[in-house]
């Protein structure tokens, strides 16, 4: 029988998936489908390309995060409103990669991402997204309430 090994392993990335959190979360983040699949939840805060990010606001599939570039001498802020998507879990090098929600790729920015140096701005689109995703899972919105 083999013990585990006591060596640290790097970040890995698959597509546009967010490096693992570098502090230890407890497990019951998790989100489920309307087909009752697990997948592990988009951490609300985490470190990419020099910038942090921090989860400000979600409703559903709709997220935002503020984004701050700490490489200046004063801190750079902007803000990230996204729809949050889900990829299945797959095979790679044997082994499984669990299904997880995934911040945009690059190339659906301005479909699923768009980014606002002012914070109000941030949240009227924020709003407006929030509104049009349950008529994109063809429900309706009654009394500020999805039907």
């Amino acid at each position: 029988m083999s013990t585990p090994s006591k060596q640290k392993r790097g970040l890995s990335f698959v597509g546009c998936q967010i490096p693992p959190s570098t502090h230890e979360t407890r497990a019951t983040a998790e989100a489920w489908d309307k087909k009752r699949h697990f997948y592990k939840r988009l951490p609300k805060e985490f470190r990419r390309d020099g910038f942090n990010y921090r989860q400000i606001a979600r409703e559903g599939d709709v997220a935002v995060y503020e984004q701050t570039w700490l490489n200046r001498a004063e801190p750079s802020r902007s803000y990230e409103v996204i729809r949050v998507r889900r990829r299945d879990g797959f095979q790679i090098g044997g082994r499984f990669i669990e299904p997880a929600e995934v911040y945009p790729a690059s190339e659906l920015w301005g479909v699923n991402g768009f980014t606002f140096a002012d914070r109000n701005k941030a949240f009227d689109k924020f709003f407006e997204i929030s509104l049009e995703e349950p008529a994109r899972r063809g429900r309706q919105v009654k009394n500020g309430k999805i039907a």
